[in-house]
């Protein structure tokens, strides 16, 4: 299992896909999360997390939850105001302005990597 920290990292997607990626993984940063912002460039990554929520949202956004082999799951946007259920079997949840995701080409089924400090996080 990885040890995740807060902090900045890349989000590869497939063979080309590179996506800037913060990654949340203390208590106090997953329930930040996107809250107050007005958009993200990139992602945020929640670790551990199995469902999210949008209240007080500024922005509708992307949601994939993923396995603990960083495989997506599902993928879904959410409107702000709404509460996602938790997903079985989800370990971590990534979030992005509503839309980037299938411009990522980012699908159920995607396996996904994260580059944290020089440290590839292979699913």
């Amino acid at each position: 299992m990885a040890n995740w920290h807060d902090g900045p990292g890349i989000l590869h997607i497939g063979d080309a896909t590179r996506v800037p990626l913060e990654v949340a993984a203390s208590y106090k940063a997953r329930t930040r999360g996107l809250l107050g912002r007005d958009g993200i460039d990139g992602a945020l990554l929640l670790t551990p997390a199995a469902s999210v929520h949008t209240f007080r949202m500024r922005f509708a956004i992307d949601v994939a939850h993923l396995d603990r082999n960083l495989r997506v799951l599902a993928v879904t946007t959410m409107p702000p105001g709404r509460l996602g259920l938790p997903r079985l079997r989800s370990r971590h949840v990534l979030e992005a302005e509503a839309g980037a995701m299938a411009g990522w080409g980012l699908l159920v089924g995607t396996r996904v990597n994260v580059d944290v400090s020089g440290r590839l996080m292979r699913g």
